[in-house]
């Protein structure tokens, strides 16, 4: 783990199982960095695609990559509501001042009034076969569904409201001192 990391900017890259680069946004800033995890928040940030397509993200989110989880989570704030995006993916590892992760496309999303949608199913499957993905990864990466699934519907961390807005605030603070 990097030292000093806390309030600094850092870039945060996706990848394929082959390595192939997926996705790179250009900046978020660290809010808490643990044993466990780094908490990250950013703004209108610039994210760019592997076809070379770039687009900047609309609502301020709070992202979470855990070290020894099989997932990573995106709390997009709309107003007064979150909506939580979540990749299963490697655990994440921070590789000079880039947080950096394999994403498995299995994906959820937990809505604002509790629905929660499962995503990218299709993709998992092309996926698993193009990049012949073993039977014990497909077992982890299911796990790890299941385990989101559970954990969405206990709204335990990181599907706290109260929690995501308190790291909300602290970053509009932090980002107003920065301009």
């Amino acid at each position: 783990m990097e030292e000093n990391i806390i309030d600094s900017w850092i870039r945060i890259q996706s990848f394929k199982h082959d390595s192939s680069l997926h996705r790179t946004w250009e900046s978020a800033m660290v809010l808490e960095c643990t044993e466990e995890y780094i908490l990250v928040a950013s703004k209108k940030t610039r994210v760019i695609e592997a076809d070379g397509r770039v687009w900047n993200t609309k609502e301020p989110a709070i992202s979470i990559f855990f070290f020894h989880e099989w997932f990573n989570v995106i709390a997009m704030i709309r107003q007064e509501d979150i909506c939580y995006y979540c990749n299963i993916a490697s655990p994440s590892l921070i590789d000079k001042h880039i947080i950096k992760y394999i994403d498995y496309d299995l994906d959820l999303k937990l809505l604002p009034n509790g629905e929660i949608l499962f995503l990218d199913e299709r993709e998992y499957e092309y996926h698993k076969s193009k990049y012949h993905y073993s039977d014990a990864l497909d077992q982890i990466c299911r796990h790890a569904f299941q385990k989101v699934n559970s954990m969405m519907k206990k709204k335990i961390f990181p599907f706290e409201k109260e929690k995501i807005m308190e790291y909300v605030r602290i970053f509009e603070k932090k980002s107003q001192h920065e301009n």
